[in-house]
């Protein structure tokens, strides 16, 4: 069965945090935070947002033009991973709040490859005839829980969200075809374990072992790839942009060297947006959909704690 984005939209804070402000809260100078990360400035929600106000946002934009009625989506699967209400997930809440009757709501977890993890769920779901119209949304409200006075990870974090719409039908005629998805649990490698964690009560989000995360990511972001192009009988080098895991410039960076891929192929949005977690891969790509034209071949690649990767392929 062949699946298509026939909508997708993206949501960001109009709050917006500078490099400066860390020197006062731990010590870390702006250029220092920029060469090591690529992040220039970070999305931060108001006090009155979370990350089911930012899904809804993402939802309502998402919404406009969409050439059906919404409250024909018959499943909405929500990728997130900092809580907020645990049982009244993003998908339960735009459900309501958009009066989608018929639709089952899921909600997946798996850090910052959240995102790819329900792009696959929908795919299984339309495999088996259980949906036809299907919304994913992704949704991090990570500044909730980002421990600033830490050197180590405090300055990363964005927030945001992203709703993409999708069904069995090209409607626009170019919509983006959903080639296929590839995904890996990688739980058993490195220091998975403990390298990321996000304990709500017991301090917040942190890094302690970024280097083994730098490594597995840059390593299994392109396996993933690798996997996902070959069932179309394709090769990373045939992809004309890839739009990554916004966790760090120089991960993306590496990743170029790696493949031989120009950096220029590379969609990104980190310096402005920060790390804004599962879904900023596909924000990165909604920011950056004015670049791709009829015909290209666009891959989605992720990698989350815990450990896990992921990758989509899309054909424009």
């Amino acid at each position: 069965m062949e699946l298509y984005i026939n909508k997708i939209a993206h949501y960001l804070p109009k709050n917006v945090v500078p490099n400066s402000y860390f020197k006062a809260v731990n010590g870390l100078e702006e250029e220092w935070i920029y060469s090591r990360t690529g992040i220039k400035t970070r999305s931060k929600a108001e006090e009155n947002e979370n990350k089911n106000t930012m899904a809804v946002k993402a939802v309502e934009l998402a919404a406009k033009d969409l050439p059906y009625s919404i409250e024909e989506t018959d499943l909405i699967v929500a990728a997130t991973y900092s809580p907020y209400d645990t049982v009244s997930t993003p998908a339960h809440t735009v459900q309501r709040l958009f009066n989608i009757e018929k639709a089952k709501c899921v909600s997946v977890s798996s850090a910052c490859s959240s995102f790819i993890n329900a792009m696959e769920i929908v795919q299984g779901y339309f495999a088996m005839g259980k949906a036809s119209k299907a919304l994913v949304i992704g949704s991090e409200h990570n500044s909730a829980y980002a421990n600033e006075t830490d050197p180590q990870s405090g300055h990363l974090w964005g927030d945001g969200a992203v709703a993409v719409f999708i069904s069995a039908k090209n409607y626009t005629g170019h919509d983006a075809q959903i080639i296929d998805i590839y995904t890996c649990g990688l739980g058993h490698i490195g220091k998975a374990a403990e390298a990321v964690y996000l304990r709500p009560r017991n301090g917040g989000i942190g890094m302690p072992e970024g280097r083994d995360v730098f490594i597995n990511a840059c390593h299994y972001m392109v396996e993933a790839l690798e996997q996902v192009t070959k069932t179309y009988h394709k090769t990373i080098h045939d992809l004309k942009w890839i739009s990554s895991h916004q966790a760090n410039q120089r991960i993306i960076k590496n990743i170029s060297k790696q493949t031989g891929i120009p950096e220029e192929h590379f969609l990104t949005n980190i310096e402005k947006r920060g790390n804004t977690g599962s879904p900023s891969c596909a924000i990165s790509l909604s920011e950056n959909i004015g670049k791709i034209k009829t015909g290209d071949l666009v891959g989605l690649t992720v990698f989350g704690g815990g450990y896990s990767c992921g990758a989509m392929l899309l054909q424009f």
